[in-house]
């Protein structure tokens, strides 16, 4: 039995823990019998006790589940929010949609915005005269966001897309070169299938908009186009493309969405447009969407890790069964929530996502004796998904014949070819057509930084690779932050179990994996979720530019719905650090400690 981390109890009692509880297994029955008050009165304590099993054997909530479920702390259970930007070519006001912003990240939640609609700096005043510029705006934003963090309000964290195609795009990009701006923010570019072909083959590509543009832009020739929107200049895809990837390497920002393969494989894409993901990427919404999310901890899985005693094999029989009670109890969620508007309310009453997730991937792999990076990795991984993926549809179908499907659920966008019905098991499919879907979508990777920090004993987090064996952590506590030392919990796994033997081979870091091995991970995953995937890619310090582009290609082609580089930089604040205190590795970008 391993002793608890003193980080990790530390992490649980300032974050997760109400008043007078005491360790993790107070916080899972708080929240289990929570979540079982949307049961009828005569399930509600037969609920209770498998959310408590569940959580026990590794399926916990998400952060804000475990914080604010069954206090009285008038705050959202839910992590992930889009909201859109007021503004010329919005039914709001700039103002209201920042009132609106802040109304919801005062709860606790984290919100991207697609800030596309926004008028550009070369606008007339009349194109500008009800919104500011994109620049300006996420100014006000990150400001806004800044003082309810100084407030005493939960670390707000954010999202900034901007299309390729927008006027300022070059600007967006280069915000943060250099400069410590925009830290509520991280920042993704929106591009099209489009703008890639048009890199490919190294043509001009047109920055358009709505607002029409000043004199200036006049004279140099600008002209409306036939859809109404305005282009101001057109430039190299190639050159801006050679500043996205410039700008990736050096500050680990922007991240791309792969924003047509975000619409081909929404399940509702025929009801809705998306244009924007959560503050981590892991969620794709249309505006006001919202998503429960609920990882599983894989490590909790393996029968005879590390091969002693017998073959290393994973439980998908106790998987299947989890994440079963993980979809009931997350669909609960959205009966007892705090809703910060009503808007996002309406929208998850019609859609009712959810999130099933991991962590300890990595662990998970290394106590199956199988290297992160390598073929056998993968595959292993891609089985624990598709079990994942096919286990929650069923327990969705069940759902629904228990519940009712959700609102706006239409057979033919599940089961029409290519839906996910072409993609699941035949039973699974069978359920689903017989009853539907309780839920629109059903699961979604997220990071996991805390919760598995405060719950799992430090195990890997998502499906990133550890960090390192033993490291310094740097916290962010009530009272101030802190930097503790921490232990992975693969390999304290090993040490107990293998005193005085040397670590193997199988045992990988994120810097020991090729970028390329990191993003074939997420591929060989990708199709086993509905929604989307957060992970990093580590870069190594002198990465080039031709390398990034090509990582970004390959993202692209092997379905990706987002990437994220990081290249280890002693300028970038980190929050992880070796041991030895020689070198930072990779990090997650900071806003990304919101999804936890």
């Amino acid at each position: 039995m391993l002793r608890p981390q003193p980080a990790c109890a530390r992490v649980l009692l300032d974050r997760y823990a109400a008043c007078g509880e005491h360790d993790a297994a107070q916080v899972y029955a708080r929240v289990a019998v929570a979540l079982a008050q949307a049961e009828t009165p005569a399930r509600r304590a037969s609920a209770a006790k498998a959310f408590l099993l569940n959580m026990q054997r590794g399926a916990i909530g998400a952060g804000r589940i475990m914080a604010n479920a069954g206090t009285e702390a008038r705050a959202t259970m839910v992590n992930c929010f889009v909201q859109p930007v007021g503004g010329p070519q919005a039914s709001l006001s700039f103002q209201a949609g920042l009132q609106q912003a802040l109304e919801t990240l005062a709860m606790g939640g984290g919100v991207g915005y697609d800030f596309s609609a926004l008028p550009p700096l070369a606008a007339s005043p009349r194109g500008r005269a009800t919104a500011p510029s994109v620049r300006e705006a996420i100014d006000q934003y990150d400001d806004a966001c800044a003082r309810l963090a100084f407030e005493g309000s939960r670390r707000g964290a954010q999202m900034a897309v901007l299309s390729c195609a927008h006027p300022d795009i070059l600007d967006f990009v280069q915000a943060k070169h250099g400069r410590r701006r925009w830290r509520t923010f991280n920042i993704s570019v929106a591009v099209s299938d489009a703008f890639l072909a048009a890199v490919q083959r190294d043509e001009s590509w047109p920055l358009v908009h709505h607002a029409p543009p000043g004199k200036t832009a006049l004279d140099a020739g600008a002209f409306q186009r036939t859809d109404g929107l305005w282009q101001y200049r057109q430039d190299s895809a190639r050159h801006l493309w050679d500043a996205i990837a410039r700008e990736a390497v050096h500050s680990a920002e922007p991240g791309l969405l792969f924003i047509d393969t975000i619409a081909r494989t929404n399940n509702l894409r025929a009801l809705e447009t998306i244009r924007a993901t959560n503050p981590c990427g892991e969620q794709p919404l249309p505006d006001y969407g919202c998503c429960v999310l609920g990882p599983i901890n894989l490590t909790r899985l393996v029968e005879h890790p590390f091969g002693l005693g017998g073959p290393a094999t994973v439980n998908f029989g106790t998987l299947a069964s989890m994440v079963s009670t993980q979809v009931r109890m997350l669909d609960n969620v959205l009966e007892l929530t705090h809703w910060p508007l009503a808007a996002q309310q309406a929208q998850a009453m019609a859609t009712r996502r959810i999130g099933v997730g991991v962590t300890g991937l990595a662990d998970m792999l290394a106590m199956l004796q199988l290297r992160y990076d390598s073929d056998a990795g993968r595959q292993a991984a891609s089985k624990v998904a598709r079990c994942i993926r096919d286990s929650a549809y069923a327990a969705s179908a069940a759902l629904a014949r228990e519940r009712g499907p959700f609102p706006l659920y239409r057979p033919a966008d599940y089961l029409s070819d290519g839906g996910v019905g072409d993609a699941i098991a035949a039973e699974v499919r069978d359920a689903v057509r017989r009853h539907g879907l309780r839920n629109s979508h059903l699961v979604s990777y997220a990071p996991t930084g805390s919760v598995s920090l405060a719950f799992a004993d430090n195990c890997s987090s998502g499906i990133e690779p550890a960090f390192g064996w033993t490291y310094r952590r740097r916290v962010m506590l009530r009272a101030a932050t802190v930097d503790v030392p921490i232990e992975n919990h693969a390999w304290r796994q090993w040490n107990l179990l293998s005193p005085r033997m040397p670590l193997p081979a199988y045992f990988r870091t994120a810097d020991q994996i090729a970028p390329e091995d990191h993003v074939a991970m997420v591929g060989v995953l990708q199709p086993f979720v509905d929604a989307a995937i957060s992970k990093t890619v580590p870069v190594p310090s002198d990465c080039s530019v031709d390398r990034a582009q090509a990582l970004f290609m390959t993202a692209f082609r092997l379905g990706l719905k987002g990437i994220t580089l990081f290249r280890p930089d002693p300028g970038l604040a980190a929050v992880l650090g070796k041991a030895t205190g020689v070198a930072n590795g990779p990090a997650p970008p900071s806003a990304c400690e919101g999804c936890a």
